[in-house]
């Protein structure tokens, strides 16, 4: 079976409220716009989340919440404080834990983590601005040692404003 993994930055947000810490930065309309047309072009391309596991940080559950508007069906997320400012490290804890009846997995968080995570996975760079999925793809029956250097197929890198 052919597991589908998308690796995205959250939308971009603001330091604006001078109250705000890093970890509740909220989304700038922008940010929500870009989210919203993420999840479209998810969908469009048939990339369509079975499981979410996002960062726990204010902008990444808003990037979700944006995105999950565009799709057919709720998708279930888990938000994990593990995935804040976390990269591969993150992903080689818990890729092996998603069930098998996950064919495509979203993973949502921050750079440069991000960044690093597909470099590692695919052997090719990626820049990822906000809002930005690198789309992976890699041919195993369960989600059990995903995290082999240079794996993974770099299927494609979405990015809203060229969109």
């Amino acid at each position: 079976m052919m597991r589908r993994l998308v690796v995205m930055r959250h939308a971009k947000s603001s330091w604006e409220e001078a109250a705000a810490t890093d970890h509740a930065r909220r989304l700038t309309t922008r940010g929500r716009e870009d989210a919203l047309r993420m999840g479209a072009a998810l969908v469009d391309r048939g990339w369509i989340p079975d499981l979410v596991l996002s960062s726990d940080s204010q902008r990444t559950r808003e990037t979700f919440t944006e995105m999950s508007m565009a799709f057919p069906n709720a998708v279930a997320a888990r938000f994990l404080p593990a995935f804040y400012h976390a990269g591969p490290e993150a992903l080689q804890v818990e890729l092996p834990e998603v069930p098998d009846r996950v064919g495509c997995l979203l993973v949502l968080g921050h750079n440069p983590g991000w960044e690093s995570a597909v470099s590692l996975l695919t052997g090719e760079g990626v820049v990822m601005t906000t809002a930005t999925a690198a789309l992976l793809s890699i041919g195993r029956k369960n989600w059990s040692a995903m995290i082999t250097p240079g794996s993974w197929a770099l299927e494609g890198v979405l990015n809203p404003r060229e969109l």
